[in-house]
């Protein structure tokens, strides 16, 4: 099985959306997502300073929205087809937003919605006490969380690898600083507050207050949960589950023991790639990784993709594909309407499925493996979301 991981905050760096507007339809999803971010994610992503990308009200959106957009076509569904149960996602704290897209949970559109209801409330709740985080590298794991709980802080993020994330009251963390456990070193973090603790509660509350309007489906693929690493089967598991994170620890090390339980033998980092491929090389062996950082890195992800293709992490797992849109817009079928909206119907590659319009163009739906029709699922003129199921095919076997 193949897992690919959505980073969270703090993976952002200034400009490195730069290489990606190069790409077709990149810069225009941005510029659609920007509205419903509450931030120009082009501007941010591309001439911010580091100063102004660190603003959770910026960095989260960001994130969210560099994960999905490299992911829509040009990762996910602009590879090779593949298994449902081959292919895994999994996201760090904010990239939890991604990787529900990825999933098919919710549409990108209200990914960037929540994220934007998100970022600003836990702003706000980091502004309302002087707070923040500090990693601990190396050191017996016991002994570190013993150190933490006893100076009151609370374990944010346990990473694996030696990495555990120590977060609470500026006061607090110095105190830690002076006295840190054995064979540790100490990395204060370039983030506004204590992020996956109590400190976060006003925040819960306004995400569960966003996500009430929120269309939620079941996972169409696994899906891991930071909580405790268990792959989430119900749409609605995993709102309650990402809602209550905000204010509880990110259990990553535990998501990369299910990884390896699942018989994960690959792993793409979305953008801003680097952290979690690095983590899972210190504890996932042979797994092989690719860090997808610029569009240079994308031909790597497609060969693993490619590899995983005919794999199938779940003996039961249905092995027909889902055509999916590649952008937000409009769907418009064939002009026409061919044989090939029949259900039954054979289609070649690269075959005329019908297109979504959007602001500024159209983009086509073509399978990229001949097939056969099994189900449509949306009719000409219905609205679509990016990464929404189109089409139903049962690919052709070679002979």
């Amino acid at each position: 099985m193949l897992l690919i991981a959505a980073p969270g905050q703090g993976a952002q760096t200034p400009g490195f959306l730069a290489p990606w507007l190069e790409l077709p339809g990149f810069g225009d999803r941005l510029a659609a997502w920007s509205e419903l971010a509450g931030c120009d994610l082009i501007r941010c992503g591309t001439t911010a300073d580091a100063e102004e990308i660190r603003d959770t009200a910026v960095a989260q959106p960001l994130l969210v929205a560099a994960a999905v957009a490299a992911a829509v076509d040009q990762v996910v569904t602009g590879a090779h087809p593949v298994s449902r149960q081959s292919v895994g996602v999994a996201g760090h704290s904010v990239g939890e937003l991604a990787a529900g897209v990825l999933a098919g949970v919710i549409s990108a559109e209200d990914a960037m919605r929540l994220v934007r209801v998100r970022a600003h409330a836990m702003a706000a709740a980091a502004a309302a006490e002087a707070t923040g985080m500090t990693a601990v590298l190396g050191g017996d794991e016991a002994t570190v969380l013993a150190a933490i709980e006893a100076h009151g802080l609370t374990p944010a993020n346990v990473n694996g690898a030696g990495q555990i994330v120590a977060a609470g009251t500026l006061p607090q963390l110095a105190a830690f600083a002076e006295s840190p456990p054995a064979g540790t070193r100490l990395r204060p973090l370039s983030v506004a507050g204590a992020f996956h603790t109590h400190h976060m509660a006003p925040a819960v509350e306004a995400l569960a207050a966003a996500a009430e309007g929120v269309q939620v489906r079941d996972p169409q693929r696994p899906l891991l949960s930071n909580r405790d690493g268990a792959v989430v089967r119900a749409g609605k598991d995993w709102v309650d589950r990402i809602i209550n994170q905000v204010s509880a620890p990110v259990r990553w090390d535990r998501c990369m023991q299910t990884m390896g339980s699942l018989g994960d033998t690959a792993m793409i980092e979305l953008p801003p790639a680097g952290t979690l491929t690095g983590l899972a090389k210190r504890t996932l062996r042979g797994v092989q990784l690719v860090a997808v950082k610029t569009p240079d890195d994308l031909p790597a992800a497609h060969a693993l993709l490619a590899e995983h293709a005919d794999s199938h992490a779940d003996s039961h797992a249905p092995d027909w594909r889902l055509l999916v849109a590649p952008l937000a817009g409009v769907f418009r079928a064939p002009v026409g309407h061919p044989e090939s909206d029949a259900p039954g119907t054979p289609v070649g590659e690269g075959a005329d499925l019908g297109s979504v319009e959007m602001r500024g163009g159209t983009h086509a739906v073509a399978p990229g493996f001949p097939a056969t029709v099994i189900e449509w699922l949306v009719e000409d003129g219905d609205p679509v979301s990016a990464g929404q199921p189109l089409v139903r095919l049962q690919p052709q076997l070679a002979d």
